[in-house]
């Protein structure tokens, strides 16, 4: 996302990081328009739009506290932020930023690594128009490629509501799939076989890419690319939601078992897709075929 700003987001002075780790925010920042902030409280004062993306509720809340406490205030600053957390936590960070002067953005985004890295984030959107208006020239065409706009729904954590569903989809999609392949194998059938039905019926969908990350034993990685902490942390706040508003989220909740099963097998290595190796294990199999 910084590297898509630096390069398409027609920037008229450095864009300005923080990051926990100093150290490896310059080393991202070498050669680039970018300039290394040593504090929050630094990022935030020489800013006049703030974009955000954290891992979990605690920690933006955490950034927030100072962010918005900073010698001389942040009033007209645009705080957009982009972390997938609980719409509650949402509506309690726009509270406590409008009481600043500042407006509020909330605006999570949908995408893998490899989609944030090509500039095809989708991002939703709610909050005041204006504001909207602020950051949207920073997301379609730099860091994203469509926006879904709910900014005429005045409750502005319906964006979070939105996100926090749809990650449902993708926990049951990585569910299904992974009981596909198992089943597969396990009847004989074949994984390979499988893949051919998914290609042939979901080829342009994110079920070929997941499918393939199954099959070619990349659930098993040094670095997740949706980590089960954050996986596990979005199934909480869906089951919470569904909780709240009277209904059930049954897929969510098997999903919800098998992350902490993978937890357990994998520690914080574990990935969203390591819930195959999960009902591997569950089915006789290995956690991972050796090659």
């Amino acid at each position: 996302m910084i590297h898509n700003l630096t390069t398409k987001g027609n920037l008229d002075s450095p864009l300005i990081i923080w990051n926990r780790s100093t150290q490896k925010s310059e080393a991202f920042a070498a050669g680039k328009n970018i300039t290394v902030a040593t504090s929050i409280e630094d990022a935030v004062s020489k800013s006049d739009i703030i974009f955000s993306c954290v891992s979990n509720d605690e920690a933006i809340t955490s950034v927030y506290d100072i962010a918005l406490k900073i010698p001389g205030g942040v009033k007209g600053k645009v705080f957009s932020e982009c972390s997938t957390i609980h719409p509650d936590t949402t509506r309690q960070l726009e509270k406590v930023t409008k009481a600043t002067g500042a407006d509020f953005v909330a605006s999570p985004v949908f995408g893998a690594p490899a989609a944030a890295a090509a500039g095809a984030l989708v991002f939703v959107t709610s909050g005041s128009k204006a504001a909207i208006e602020k950051v949207q020239p920073y997301m379609v065409g730099v860091m994203g490629r469509q926006v879904i706009d709910l900014s005429d729904d005045p409750d502005v954590g319906k964006a979070l509501t939105l996100k926090i569903t749809g990650n449902t989809i993708i926990l049951g999609m990585v569910e299904a799939l992974s009981e596909g392949h198992v089943l597969a194998e396990k009847s004989g059938l074949g994984t390979e076989n499988f893949e051919k039905f998914i290609t042939a019926l979901f080829g342009q969908s994110p079920y070929l890419p997941y499918s393939k990350r199954l099959t070619t034993g990349d659930y098993v990685r040094e670095q997740p690319l949706f980590a089960v902490d954050l996986a596990a942390k979005d199934a909480r706040h869906a089951l919470s939601l569904a909780k709240s508003s009277g209904t059930t989220l049954p897929v969510t909740e098997i999903a919800a078992k098998h992350l902490a099963s993978v937890k357990e097998e994998l520690g914080v290595n574990g990935d969203i897709t390591s819930i195959y190796g999960v009902l591997r294990e569950a089915a006789g199999l290995p956690f991972i075929e050796k090659k």
